[in-house]
């Protein structure tokens, strides 16, 4: 081989660098180093994720008023009206128009619906016909009875002069009274045509159903061709009612006052209601009075409260509306003092021996902490001592959460 070739192919070959020597004591160094981080970041995300508990938490509400005394019993009902009717008829009859509708306001008297008179209108002339006849009845006694009396008088006088016999006399006398016992049945008669004919007056005028009072019909339960009675029959196609009335002037709120608090209700009290459908709506009232029977099951008194003069006759009141009450104290309300605030929290949150789990060290760790408990609204409860507006509580949580415990706060 020349050397020129040999040349050639040794230009042709690739230079490799020597291998690394990791035996060498900076490479040992370097990977246990290395190493060693791993692990400390594993056992950091360990102790801060991986040992706590997942939990739920709510916060502390404070509810205030801008203005208004304090109360000493909260509780929730519904609005009611004293007066309230489902408009029916007298009689049973066939429908023929209806001349109310929803929301429509009505004055006493006014005509709410027309029923099928026709049968009516026969019978009261049938009775007025028996009445007319009941009274030529009379007439046609009395003619009779003065021929009787004459009869009567000229026997009396020829038997007197000897002329007429005692039996003719005898005839005369008792013609003469049972024309009169005949008059007085007629007459009798006449008065019993008169009540049967204001009978029958008054079944027409029921065929015309009118408001029995001044209101607003919330319901229309009856149409033109249907059945209507006092009493239901037909196997329910007849109806029993054609709207119902509702006196908006006699809406007051009736609530359950658990027992164990009925002691701080008194007639008089004056209450605030604030309506679900208008929260930010004060509602001034006063207690009517304690309903003097308390229901067993559910171990509540109820409390009638009627609202203030200027208050009835509002729009916004609509009859089984919710309401929550605020019952006042009463120095509170003759000073006029401020309110004061209610902190409430979630029933969930509060365990069976009264304490919660509130959340501390920046949302890491949990403490236990007893507090004070007042009246429960629904699902909530009104804490009186042991917690801050603002604080946050666990509602739900592992069994077996402890003081001090680490968490993680689940977002809802």
């Amino acid at each position: 081989m020349s050397t020129s070739e040999t040349r050639s192919i040794d230009d042709l070959r690739i230079d490799r660098e020597p291998e690394r020597d990791d035996s060498r004591p900076g490479g040992k160094l370097l990977g246990l180093f290395a190493v060693l981080v791993l692990l400390s970041l594993a056992g950091w995300w360990w102790l801060v994720r991986g040992g706590a508990a997942e939990v739920t938490v709510a916060p502390v509400l404070e509810l205030s008023s801008a203005a208004g005394p304090a109360s000493v019993l909260d509780a929730s009902g519904y609005v009611t009206a004293r007066r309230r009717a489902t408009v029916s008829s007298k009689i049973t009859a066939q429908v023929e128009e209806v001349l109310v509708e929803e929301g429509m306001a009505v004055e006493e008297g006014q005509v709410l619906a027309r029923l099928d008179d026709s049968i009516a209108e026969r019978q009261v002339a049938l009775a007025q016909a028996q009445l007319e006849a009941s009274r030529r009845s009379i007439a046609e006694t009395e003619a009779r009875l003065e021929e009787a009396r004459l009869t009567r008088a000229r026997a009396d006088k020829l038997s007197q002069t000897g002329v007429g016999s005692a039996a003719d006399l005898d005839a005369a006398v008792a013609e003469e009274a049972s024309l009169e016992a005949r008059l007085d049945v007629a007459r009798e008669n006449v008065v019993v045509a008169v009540r049967q004919l204001a009978l029958r007056r008054q079944q027409l005028a029921d065929t015309v159903i009118r408001a029995p009072f001044t209101g607003v019909a919330i319901s229309k339960d009856a149409q033109p061709g249907e059945m209507v009675s006092p009493v239901s029959a037909g196997g329910g196609f007849t109806r029993t009612g054609i709207c119902t009335l509702v006196d908006m002037g006699s809406l007051e709120i009736e609530v359950d006052v658990n027992e164990a608090y009925i002691n701080r209700v008194h007639d008089d009290q004056r209450v605030f209601a604030v309506l679900d459908a208008y929260p930010d709506w004060r509602i001034p009232g006063a207690v009517i009075t304690t309903v003097p029977s308390a229901d067993r099951q559910k171990a509540t008194v109820k409390v009638r409260i009627g609202f203030d003069d200027e208050i009835l006759g509002d729009p916004r009141l609509l009859p089984d509306m919710g309401v929550k009450v605020s019952f006042v104290e009463a120095q509170a309300a003759e000073d006029g003092g401020s309110p004061a605030p209610r902190r409430t929290i979630p029933r969930a949150a509060v365990d069976a021996d009264g304490n919660v789990f509130v959340v501390t060290d920046g949302g890491r760790r949990v403490e236990r902490r007893s507090v004070s408990l007042g009246p429960a609204d629904g699902d909530s409860i009104q804490v009186l001592t042991g917690l801050a507006a603002g604080e946050r509580v666990v509602v739900d949580g592992p069994d077996g959460l402890e003081d001090g415990d680490r968490i993680e706060i689940e977002e809802p």
